[in-house]
């Protein structure tokens, strides 16, 4: 039977319904077809096809294992300083301040995550870390958004594997709203809300996918999408550019299960993969990042793009999910994985 369902945090109510339900093999879509490496401006050999690169990692045989470039069509970009206008005293204008990003995972341009040794992931992960922080160290750069695109279908130009950050001087209202409730759950309970989620979901169990190496996968309560996913670190945390060389691990190991997981049922579907931390808290007051670090917890979204959003989601912003959390979480964990 189809219900209404809302999370604590987001004040956004889903449509659960499985009586339009869909199984795994519904969703498969045929194989996209994929750039050439020599068309590639991701590829060894075709660095300067790219903007001058920012930072890379190197390996033993001095080719590079991960690159970081500026993105060549940036959506926001550095700039003097940040001006804000009212225009026609309705609007309001800021100038594009900012940075966009884009690392590239590896030279491999037909290996994504799951195809990756875990000592690739790693270097990934690290990257990852050091960029964030990099950009962070700009008090204009208030909120930093990592996240990947996988397939046309979820908005990738390019084939090869790679990921983007985006740093911006504004936090974005949804964003904020979801800041104001962990908040406002906090001060009232003096408990992260994001901890207590995961207490019960443990608890209750029919949607958690996996539980090792530090992590938690698990379908969430109020999914949008089908076989929508998050990895939450077990242990309260809210900064993902705090963890440590043992957490980089334990994470690598559980994205390659979640990414090989996902591949396997659907067939490497067009997926996002979205990193949530905390914002960039240097203009607080101590008071203000007391309350942001103990309200936050990291966590990375994987939003498989099953369905499409059409003029009933569009009109109410109510998302239909054909596929419940529980039957979904039920069949990722059903895949077999090793490793």
């Amino acid at each position: 039977m189809s219900e209404l369902r809302c999370g604590p945090f987001a004040d956004q109510w889903v449509i659960s319904a499985p009586e339009r339900g869909r199984r795994p093999s519904d969703y498969r879509r045929e194989e996209e077809e994929r750039s050439k490496e020599e068309d590639c401006p991701f590829c060894p050999g075709n660095e300067q096809m790219t903007p001058p690169e920012i930072y890379r990692v190197t390996g033993e045989d001095r080719r590079w294992r991960v690159r970081v470039v500026p993105n060549k069509f940036p959506a926001l970009q550095d700039q003097p300083r940040l001006d804000r206008e009212a225009v026609a005293d309705v609007f309001v204008r800021v100038n594009g301040v900012g940075s966009h990003e884009v690392v590239i995972d590896s030279p491999e341009h037909r290996k994504e995550i799951p195809d990756l040794p875990l000592e690739q992931i790693e270097l990934i992960i690290d990257t990852y870390v050091l960029r964030l922080r990099a950009l962070m160290e700009k008090s204009a750069h208030r909120y930093v958004l990592l996240f990947k695109n996988h397939g046309k279908e979820a908005g990738a130009s390019l084939a090869h594997p790679h990921s983007q950050i985006i740093a911006a001087p504004i936090v974005p209202p949804a964003v904020e709203a979801r800041l104001q409730a962990a908040k406002a759950y906090y001060k009232k309970k003096r408990r992260c809300p994001f901890c207590d989620i995961l207490v019960e979901e443990i608890r209750c169990g029919e949607r958690i996918i996996e539980e090792a190496d530090g992590y938690v996968l698990l379908a969430p309560y109020d999914s949008r999408f089908p076989f929508e996913m998050a990895i939450y670190p077990r242990d309260h945390a809210h900064d993902f550019t705090a963890i440590t060389a043992e957490q980089r691990r334990g994470l690598a190991r559980v994205l390659k299960r979640t990414l090989s997981r996902l591949k396997c049922l659907l067939e490497d579907p067009p997926y996002n993969l979205i990193l949530q931390t905390a914002l960039n808290s240097r203009e607080e007051t101590t008071a203000g990042q007391k309350v942001l670090s103990s309200s936050s917890h990291w966590r990375i979204e994987i939003i498989p793009r099953l369905t499409r959003m059409a003029g009933f989601e569009w009109g109410s912003g109510l998302h239909i999910n054909p596929t419940p959390p529980e039957e979904a979480a039920r069949y990722l964990r059903e895949v077999a994985i090793t490793g």
